[in-house]
This record gives structure tokens, C-alpha cells and sequence, in this order.
């Protein structure tokens, strides 16, 4: 499993099939980019330039929206994650 160090986040990003007025069925890769993903695994935190602790606002599960060209791409056993900072996460979905 890959573990984030400091206040970084591993996301895996959400499929979201939109469906049109018509009724056609647009999959993620006839689209934008999609911003909404699942927190897969978590840093255990950090310090900030001026030595304040960065405490962690988010946990595994967690659905969250982020900065659209934000992370890091990264491919483990076949499956595609993102390992972003903590700051790139800009809302939690509930």
C-alpha cells in the first residue's frame, strides 16, 4: 500500500457518469476532468513555513473536492491514484 508522508493525501478519483437532457450517458473520459475523489490513505501531518502544526481535516473515505490540476499521478497495482497536499483539498462532500 502506499502511505503519504507529511501532509500529503492519496485520492483516487470518482467515476460520475452524467446523464444529458436527451438522456445520452457522458462517462469520465468524454468529459472535464473530474474533481471529486475518495480519500484513500493519509500523512500523518506536518509543520508549516512558520512552524504551525498542520493537523489533518480529512480521513480515509472521505469524498473531497480539489484543485483541478493539483497531485501527483501516480499507478499501483493497476489502479490509478493521486497523492496530493493537503491544502490542494478545497471541500469535504457529504
Amino acid at each position: 500500500m502506499i502511505k503519504p508522508l507529511n501532509d500529503r493525501v492519496l485520492i483516487k478519483m470518482v467515476e460520475a457518469e452524467v446523464e444529458t437532457k436527451s438522456g445520452i450517458i457522458l462517462t469520465a473520459t468524454s468529459k472535464e476532468k473530474p474533481q471529486i475523489a475518495e480519500v484513500v490513505e493519509i500523512g500523518p501531518g506536518g509543520v508549516d513555513e512558520n512552524g504551525k502544526e498542520i493537523r489533518m481535516q480529512v480521513k480515509k473515505g472521505d469524498r473531497v473536492i480539489t484543485s483541478k490540476y493539483s497531485g501527483t499521478e501516480v499507478k499501483y497495482e493497476g489502479v490509478e491514484y493521486i497523492i496530493v497536499k493537503h491544502s490542494d483539498i478545497l471541500a469535504i462532500v457529504e
